[in-house]
């Protein structure tokens, strides 16, 4: 589990390919290897939720699958590419950005980047079958990072983008036509499972299940 808040921006220092398939991805990513790591560690690779397999006193090692590398960006990566670089939550850690699974939804483009006071405005194509889950002033990750949706609009949503946030993560050198993980917030998968099976049976929510939704 991830906030979705970058702590870390790493820079991918080899991709050996597995002869079977897949890859052995390596990170330079020393802040985050001194912060304390070990192998079957989760860590958020650009938003992608990997298992360390190994690491050093700079890099940090995964076995990538061609799963993965189908379903994420990662497979667009070559060496010296940036990468955003997260350690998974402990019980007791602050959670200032939103729960984040690291389990990818789909890629998404960059549909446009454009100044906008002292940060940008980002533009980004909303992934078919995924509408409904991106909602103004809701939640979405974008490699691995929480950003509050600033407008929707048909086939893409908008973010304001902050200085801070392009100075920390990848967006701040990705532009138009650049590929992208996408993760929606997990509450309003949960939310909109739940209020499917409603519609499903014909049954209306208790007052008490609105309170607790209304409570998330």
């Amino acid at each position: 589990m991830f906030s979705g808040l970058i702590a870390h921006l790493g820079t991918v220092a080899a991709l050996d390919r597995d002869p079977r398939g897949g890859v052995r991805l390596r990170v330079r990513a020393p802040g985050a290897v001194a912060e304390g790591v070990a192998p079957k560690d989760s860590i958020a690779i650009s938003g992608v939720c990997l298992t360390l397999v190994e690491h050093d006193e700079t890099q940090l090692a995964f076995d990538v699958v061609p799963e993965t590398l189908e379903r994420s960006a990662l497979g667009a990566l070559g060496v010296g590419s940036p990468v955003n670089v997260e350690l998974s939550l402990r019980l007791g850690d602050r959670l200032g950005g939103h729960l984040v699974y690291g389990h990818v939804d789909a890629t998404a483009t960059i549909v446009s980047k454009v100044p906008e006071g002292q940060g940008h405005r980002l533009s980004v194509e909303t992934p078919p079958g995924l509408e409904r889950f991106v909602v103004e002033k809701g939640y979405v990750a974008v490699d691995g990072i929480s950003l509050t949706v600033a407008a929707v609009r048909a086939g893409r949503f908008e973010i304001a983008l902050i200085p801070e946030t392009s100075a920390r993560t990848t967006l701040g050198v990705k532009t138009a036509g650049d590929r992208v993980n996408f993760e929606i917030d997990p509450i309003a998968r949960y939310a909109l499972a739940a209020a499917a099976s409603y519609d499903e049976r014909g049954a209306t929510p208790s007052s008490d299940e609105l309170a607790w939704a209304y409570e998330i």
